[in-house]
């Protein structure tokens, strides 16, 4: 079985030359590409103008910046950035709602998602992550999500935790929150926490594209959580990833 990317990253960092022994990664890691595909027209986009009142509890999200380049230095949190839909995952007593980026209701699209959110073992919680649908080795598979069946077997990759049993944790610091969650979900089917290193972003950025994901998010160390637009959320995109 192949080691996770996120514990072999751990076990590279430590080799300072990695990236001058793989030049193409060193390319990958501080190259230019252009930007991904739009999805003006697919059946999940909810343009402006035509966007409904965000229903009752519904938190938008943090939006990552688009970078170039992944963050460089100390003080950043790196995360596989999968391709899926932005989705949040809210229970609150009996009633579980999976709401788009937008607040579009995919409580019924995303049928595993919450079976998953009403088993937390919490009355009142607040998920922010990603629905994918993985293939077999681990990759994810965008093109199952616009299907039904794709949709009703997707999971949550799960990275933070806005709020729980009432208590508002936007204003606590990135790692407080991220460790709440990781406790939350911890044995919970089709939930999956999203796994951070703490280590140089280009030997990350660059171990991901070996691995053929997507990119990745860099998260600031310490940070509070912010609605909308943040550049204490960077995301870095791999040149060469291919949508399955």
């Amino acid at each position: 079985m192949a080691m996770p990317w996120h514990l072999s990253v751990a076990r590279s960092r430590h080799l300072p030359d990695r990236l001058a022994l793989h030049p193409p990664l060193a390319q990958l890691a501080w190259g230019t590409f252009e930007p991904g595909p739009t999805y003006e027209g697919m059946p999940w986009h909810n343009p402006p103008r035509f966007r409904r009142p965000t229903p009752a509890g519904f938190i938008v999200p943090c939006r990552p910046t688009l970078v170039r380049a992944p963050a460089a230095g100390p003080g950043w949190l790196h995360e596989v950035k999968h391709d899926g839909f932005r989705t949040l995952a809210r229970k609150q007593g009996e009633r579980v709602d999976v709401w788009s980026r937008y607040g579009t209701d995919f409580t019924a699209k995303f049928l595993n998602i919450a079976a998953a959110a009403a088993a937390l073992p919490a009355e009142d919680a607040l998920i922010d992550g990603e629905a994918v649908a993985f293939l077999p080795g681990g990759h994810s598979d965008f093109g199952a999500l616009r299907t039904k069946a794709g949709g009703a077997r997707a999971s949550l990759v799960a990275f933070d935790l806005l709020s729980l049993e009432g208590d508002d944790l936007r204003q606590r610091p990135l790692e407080e929150r991220r460790d709440a969650l990781s406790r939350l979900v911890a044995g919970i089917g089709n939930i999956q926490f999203s796994a951070s290193v703490a280590g140089e972003g280009a030997i990350v950025f660059a171990h991901a594209c070996e691995l053929g994901l997507e990119g990745i998010v860099s998260k600031r160390a310490g940070s509070r959580y912010k609605s909308g637009p943040s550049r204490n959320w960077l995301k870095c995109l791999s040149p060469e990833f291919q949508r399955r």
